[in-house]
């Protein structure tokens, strides 16, 4: 198919796009009033005479839940030949909507707007525009007929945006003219899998083409400034680019663009698409040293996944675009690989870019093993249950985390995945690594967008064809068993070691700053917000054993007003003898002091070097 880029968008040629079964549904999008958090939706559904159900996307791909955003789909009408139809939502499944198509009608026109929530966090639930910018995610805008394959089903789309507004997207695009973007027909699966971005200060930046695929950082910011990248942090995403064509061996896309939004106002996260990623990240990331260390491994995660995720991806996980719509439930107990291996993946390629330093790739992972080796949940709880349950505790609250055990497939599946590695490298005697693994295992041809879904047994299979080892028995022993320590193997049998130290390192520093968290984890047991409020106890760690519990409010350090200074302060004099500390705190309505037994100083997680193992780490982080 012959592509080109006109105006930094792709356009496709209608012949070549694949034939459909069905008249195409056309979808309307106006923008132009996003400064008041509203789109305004029109669609012609082909329909014939009858019932006809329509459906809003619920579980929404990447998100690994239903978190399709109901609640905020307002003003739905729906007619037919003039007439007003009268419309049911069915009450076992709200996300079905159930009209009477009347005869001779060959199709409805269906219309409601789309309320974007304020500062609200989440995935495509989420916050999404400012009066700069707009990000689109496309499942919060359709409806689909119940009973087709998003595969097979054609839509029309059209994007109406505020005046002088620009924008980027991998979604092939027919004309763009006068703030009115005419989209070539898609499947409803490309559609959702192809968000887009736009707003009044925007940037594009081009990192490269590889092996026939163009690469672009598509930048919407809420100021001018905000927008501004520097030449090292280009050339560090260029050699993200080439890294992963020399870790996967080719790619399964035909463009690939990282929307990367910069924002204060909008819900921040990273979610994966085949051709593109949807990254929004605080306004000043790419101006405040901190904040870009806090965020250096979002968009290699996000990248991974086009390869394991969207090219390949667990059977559980596939229902959904492929297989009858998007209203069947996702089975989530393969995340470990999905998303814990992408985690590991990311680590990986955001240090062999230069994004972070090696030293600061071994800070990351030291605060991941710290936190998980104190992870109270894994006394009762074990890794593979946080990925079954992952639909419930993506939406957890942060009290009692270390409790409760969250998502720990990311970080604990990263860790799991580091051991393979090193395990494959001792085993191999240095002639192999998981590098090889990820070219078999996620190579192939490449090209445009496809999808092969995978078991457990397909992974164990392709670990086994790199290095034979019991790979299975490897495994489970770590993702279905209680064990009472994090898999720290990889890091020790890399030549390092989990130890603590009295000053937190950088990536600490600005984990603190990004989370607007004061960790006070392996000291006193507990994080606190801004304003001094507990946000986290540590079971069994000294404040749970004061007596502290989660959204109690500090007061007082040893009798003087309380500020983070203060607090560190007395923490580090516990380490020369220094009296217990007592807080005094705000409970509800009532105040209460509480006595510290804690005489270990500040601690904070870092890796040293243990010479009598060869340093594996440091080849892991090294440049091809």
């Amino acid at each position: 198919m012959a592509l080109m880029r006109i105006g930094g968008l792709l356009l496709a040629a209608l012949a070549a796009l694949p034939a459909f079964s069905q008249a195409p549904i056309r979808l309307q999008v106006d923008a132009t009033e996003v400064a008041r958090r509203l789109f305004h939706v029109r669609m012609n559904v082909p329909a014939q005479p009858g019932p006809l159900t329509l459906l809003y996307p619920k579980w929404i791909p990447g998100e690994h839940a239903p978190t399709g955003p109901l609640e905020n789909l307002v003003g739905l009408r729906i007619a037919a030949g003039g007439q007003t139809l009268a419309w049911r939502r069915d009450d076992a499944e709200m996300y079905a909507i159930r009209v009477q198509v009347p005869a001779g009608a060959s199709a409805v026109d269906v219309s409601f707007d789309f309320i974007t929530p304020p500062d609200s966090p989440g995935f495509s639930s989420g916050s999404s525009t400012t009066t700069e910018l707009a990000v689109i995610s496309w499942n919060q805008l359709v409806l689909y007929p119940q009973g087709s394959q998003p595969d097979g089903l054609q839509y029309e789309a059209s994007l109406r945006l505020p005046p002088s507004w620009k924008f980027g997207t991998a979604l092939p695009v027919r004309k763009a003219e006068g703030g009115l973007v005419e989209f070539a027909p898609a499947s409803l699966t490309t559609l959702i899998d192809s968000p887009l971005s736009a707003g009044a200060w925007y940037r594009r930046v081009d990192i490269g083409t590889d092996r026939g695929a163009p690469h672009f950082l598509d930048i919407a910011a809420d100021s001018a400034r905000a927008t501004e990248m520097d030449a090292d942090t280009v050339a560090a995403y260029k050699r993200l680019v080439a890294e992963t064509g020399a870790l996967f061996g080719t790619r399964h896309y035909r463009v690939y663009d990282f929307l990367y939004t910069l924002s204060d106002h909008v819900a921040h996260f990273g979610l994966e698409h085949h051709e593109s990623s949807d990254d929004r990240v605080g306004e000043r990331t790419l101006l405040d040293p901190g904040l870009k260390l806090a965020s250096a491994a979002l968009l290699p995660h996000e990248f991974v996944h086009s390869w394991n995720g969207k090219y390949r991806r667990p059977q559980g996980l596939v229902s959904g675009e492929h297989d009858g719509g998007y209203d069947f439930p996702m089975k989530g107990e393969l995340l470990w690989v999905y998303e814990g291996l992408t985690e590991y993946l990311g680590y990986v390629l955001t240090a062999r870019s230069g994004l972070e330093t090696p030293q600061q790739f071994r800070e990351a992972l030291a605060i991941d093993a710290a936190s998980l080796d104190a992870s109270f949940g894994r006394t009762w709880r074990p890794l593979e249950d946080t990925a079954v349950e992952a639909q419930v505790l993506y939406e957890a609250p942060m009290d009692y985390r270390n409790y409760r055990r969250s998502t720990e497939f990311y970080q604990e599946g990263g860790l799991i995945w580091l051991e393979a590695d090193v395990q494959i490298r001792q085993l191999s005697k240095g002639s192999k690594s998981l590098d090889d693994f990820c070219r078999a295992f996620f190579g192939g041809q490449g090209g445009a967008p496809a999808m092969k879904p995978y078991s457990f047994d397909d992974v164990m299979a392709a670990l086994n064809a790199t290095q034979p080892y019991d790979w299975a028995g490897f495994f489970r022993s770590r993702i279905s068993a209680i064990t009472a320590h994090a898999p720290l193997g990889g890091i020790q049998n890399g030549g390092w070691k989990l130890t603590f130290t009295s000053t937190p390192s950088d990536v600490f520093k600005a984990y603190e700053q990004s989370r607007k968290v004061n960790d006070f984890s392996y000291s006193l047991g507990m994080k606190l917000n801004e304003e001094g409020g507990v946000a986290d106890v540590v079971m069994n760690g000294p404040a749970q054993k004061a007596g502290l519990a989660p959204a109690v409010k500090l007061v007082a350090v040893n009798g003087r007003e309380y500020t983070p200074a203060t607090l560190h302060d007395a923490v580090q004099a516990t380490a020369s003898g220094a009296k217990p500390i007592e807080l005094l705190v705000k409970d509800g309505e009532y105040y209460r002091t509480l006595r510290f037994e804690y005489g270990g100083g500040e601690k904070y997680p870092q890796l040293v070097r243990d010479t009598a193992v060869p340093d594996l780490l440091s080849a892991i982080a090294a440049a091809a």
